[in-house]
């Protein structure tokens, strides 16, 4: 498989297991590779086997928050950018600001638009010299 045809990698980080287990069903039809984690320690052991390009990381979680784990992630993957979206409920600037500050690229809100989703990660793609692969499979219906 060459460079251009690797798909996307996506951790998808939510303590609401179905929340994280729907998004990585769609996910895995757009073409994405994908890890689900449940919490943010997991999802720190994971990055490391998983190694995404892209994650999807709830704001809001008990233990170990999203913004925490963001600023991890962020030290941790220094070599080689990690896109990170926050997926939360809570839209107000002041949310926008602390995502912003803990170093997301972009913040969602719950419920997420996936033809928003779809066109992010189609634009993550470019950024990284891979091919078109979700923009492809979300115009032909997958």
């Amino acid at each position: 498989m060459n460079v251009e045809a690797v798909p996307l990698r996506v951790m998808c980080v939510d303590d609401n297991q179905d929340a994280a287990d729907s998004a990585a069903v769609l996910l895995e039809l757009y073409g994405c590779e994908v890890a689900v984690c449940y919490d943010g320690p997991s999802a720190l052991a994971e990055a490391l086997r998983f190694s995404p390009d892209v994650c999807l990381i709830d704001f809001n979680m008990p233990g170990m928050s999203g913004c925490e784990l963001a600023e991890r992630l962020r030290q941790w993957r220094r070599s080689r950018p990690v896109f990170l979206i926050a997926v939360t409920a809570n839209g107000t600037d002041a949310a926008r600001e602390m995502t912003t500050t803990a170093g997301f690229d972009r913040h969602l809100v719950k419920p997420v638009d996936w033809s928003e989703l779809s066109a992010i990660l189609s634009d993550i793609e470019h950024a990284l010299g891979r091919a078109e692969g979700v923009s492809k499979r979300v115009q032909r219906g997958h």
